[in-house]
This record gives C-alpha cells, structure tokens and sequence, in this order.
C-alpha cells in the first residue's frame, strides 16, 4: 500500500554531491534498522528537525513556500 501526497504537496529533487563516505555508510545503516530508504529517513529527520526549529521560534510555524 502506497502514501499518497496531499494534492497541494508537490514533489521536487535535489542532487547532493561530496557526501562523506563514513557518513553515506552510517546512512545506509540506520535508515535498514528503521525499515526505510535512504530518502525517507532523511525527509523524517529533516522534518523533524525543522519542527524542532518552529518551536524554539526560529523558524516560521507552518508551510512555507519558497
């Protein structure tokens, strides 16, 4: 069973390069421990992190666009 985005939610790419090695492989690791790829854990942890940034006030609360 698929997610589906809300309508208003669209997707976009990004292209990362000069990554760490160590970094790429601890990666790689803890996204299999939590049963995710790659690009999940680090929508969840960005995410996450950026709510954490709202609450302290240094970011806007809610969606921005940009």
């Amino acid at each position: 069973m698929s997610k589906s985005k809300p309508q208003d939610e669209k997707a976009g790419s990004w292209v990362f390069r000069d990554i760490p090695r160590d970094l790429m492989h601890k990666m790689k690791i803890a996204a299999a421990v939590e049963h995710k790829s790659v690009k999940q854990l680090l929508i969840d942890l960005s995410r996450t992190h950026l709510e954490e940034m709202e609450k302290e006030g240094l970011l806007p609360k809610g969606k921005t666009h940009g």
